[in-house]
């Protein structure tokens, strides 16, 4: 029985690496960018997302997200007039490669890709999406010992958000250890000190992926 259990997880991450592979296949050859944004409930991911659309309007930007039940964000997103794909896991605590193929493939005429992962700082650690950026955020309501406890995500991170700054005198929080955590598991990481209800770090935010993009259309 401990043999089949492995085997089975052999044969499911190897499928996802299968089409993980078609993702950037599919997202190299129509200039598109992606970026999964990782993070616990309550991190800030929408919201995120939700800026971005409306700070990057020059953009031309598709959105999946992804949760057990997503009615709510999509609708959301949604708002904005931007291409969305809502994708429902059910008993699944992160998206893999072969969901997100299914709904990449309707935002072909966009430049980027938002991707909403399931709020989870464990499961999506295995699951390569095909992306082009790593993004992991938290929150300093999560207790500032989060990113220290959760090692594995941060450590594949190419940006770690620390958000909800101006809170953090409120609920106990030491961001300067939250900072130190995360550059000491990843030091090739961007760490960036977010507020998104005050504005703080977003501006930053918004020049990298900015960078990003310029980046690729340039190599493309």
């Amino acid at each position: 029985m401990h043999r089949v259990e492995i085997d089975a997880e052999v044969n499911l991450l190897s499928e996802n690496r299968r089409y993980a592979r078609e993702i950037r296949k599919f997202l190299k050859e129509n200039g598109i960018v992606a970026v999964n944004i990782m993070g616990a409930i309550g991190s800030g991911k929408t919201l995120l997302i939700e800026k971005t659309i409306e700070s990057m309007r020059d953009v031309k930007t598709g959105v999946i997200l992804g949760d057990v039940v997503c009615k709510a964000d999509y609708e959301r997103v949604s708002k904005l007039e931007v291409l969305a794909e809502a994708i429902n896991t059910g008993k699944e605590c992160h998206l893999d490669a072969r969901l997100v193929w299914k709904s990449i493939r309707k935002l072909q005429d966009v430049d980027l890709v938002l991707i909403e992962n399931v709020g989870n700082l464990i499961c999506p650690v295995d699951f390569d999406l095909g992306e082009d950026v790593r993004v992991v955020m938290v929150s300093v309501t999560e207790g500032d010992d989060v990113i220290e406890k959760h090692p594995e995500i941060f450590r594949l991170a190419d940006v770690i958000i620390i958000n909800k700054i101006e809170l953090a005198k409120f609920v106990d929080s030491d961001v300067d250890k939250m900072e130190g955590d995360a550059r000491n598991l990843n030091g090739r990481a961007k760490v960036i000190r977010m507020d998104l209800k005050q504005n703080i770090g977003f501006d930053e935010w918004i020049e990298f992926l900015r960078g990003v993009l310029d980046v690729s259309c340039s190599s493309g």
